[in-house]
């Protein structure tokens, strides 16, 4: 992996993005154990935040993202609006969309994060599709698609990254590898022990990333968005990171050793990268408190908006079902 020259500048931004998603979704947390507050069901990434942050902040506005149901991460990363966001999850009109998307159905246009699909390997044909579009039109901009472990074994997923590899689309596979997909450990439903090692069958470089470091991450990322920008087709990036938290906040994890949630919390994204900083003196205590701070403060603005927000009404049912085609 090609390493390259992170400026302090960077590296504070890589931070304070991860520290919004954190503590974006403790909130939700929170919230969540709160009677009628959150509707449907909060699947959150807490501890994968390297990954979001540090792929979305190795691209450019015009390529297009694809995400997962943990998406709020990639979505925040992007830069999508705090407020509005929050509102979609408390699925009010007020939401980017419109409060019909809710938290697992996000999708942020003016920003290129095409949809979000809880459909477990839906989101690589759709992807093909995103970047055949780029293809087509020679645009500049790649399609980078996110999907767990889990989705890694789905047919769907096989499909798209051979005809990404046949027909060479710049497409960037992302799948984040958390050792969970539902309840079952990754050695249980994949016989693969590196599943990075499967580009190599669809004619792609592929290469695994430490996932809870975020400027590896961002360093893997820079190399493998230039390669499918180039023209020279798809790539397949895993990042090993871990979830701390269950399948979905109804998820208790009993299933899991205590000792290896407390191996992986020794290993969290934000508690290592925060003491490189204030290791290599890019930040001090009270920079770092600030940060915090900043960011508690912008997501407690954004739950009074969603909580000052309606629900949508009934006559928006039949709304946004069919969109108007441009006039040639």
């Amino acid at each position: 992996m090609k390493e390259n020259q992170i400026v302090p500048d960077l590296q504070i931004r890589l931070y304070t993005s991860m520290i919004l998603t954190r503590k974006f979704e403790e909130k939700i947390v929170a919230l969540s154990q709160e009677p009628y507050r959150m509707p449907g069901m909060q699947i959150l990434a807490n501890g994968q935040e390297a990954v979001a942050t540090g792929i979305v902040s190795a691209l450019e506005l015009e390529d297009v993202i694809i995400s997962n149901h943990r998406s709020h991460g990639h979505l925040l990363a992007r830069g999508a609006d705090l407020n509005s966001l929050m509102a979609e999850i408390m699925v009010k009109d007020k939401g980017v969309n419109g409060g019909k998307a809710g938290t697992l159905h996000l999708s942020v246009p003016d920003l290129n994060v095409l949809m979000t699909s809880t459909v477990v390997g839906a989101g690589p044909p759709l992807a093909m599709g995103a970047a055949f579009a780029q293809q087509y039109k020679r645009a500049k901009g790649i399609t980078v698609v996110f999907f767990g472990d889990g989705a890694a074994a789905e047919g769907s997923v096989h499909e798209a990254m051979n005809l990404a590899g046949v027909w060479k689309l710049p497409l960037l596979f992302v799948c984040e590898n958390n050792c969970w997909a539902g309840a079952q450990r990754s050695e249980e439903h994949c016989a693969a022990q590196h599943i990075f090692q499967r580009a190599k069958g669809y004619d792609m470089p592929g290469q695994s990333v430490d996932g809870n470091d975020v400027e590896a991450v961002y360093n893997l990322a820079l190399e493998l968005v230039e390669y499918c920008r180039s023209g020279k087709g798809p790539a397949l990036m895993e990042a090993l990171t871990y979830r701390m938290r269950g399948h979905g906040e109804q998820d208790q994890q009993h299933y899991v050793d205590p000792g290896e949630l407390a191996i992986w919390e020794a290993k969290c994204p934000i508690r290592l990268y925060r003491q490189k900083l204030l290791n290599d003196g890019v930040l001090n205590q009270a920079q770092i408190q600030t940060i915090d701070q900043d960011a508690e403060t912008r997501v407690s603005a954004a739950v009074a908006f969603g909580d000052d927000s309606s629900y949508p009404g009934p006559e928006t049912a039949l709304t946004d079902v069919f969109v108007q085609p441009p006039s040639a």
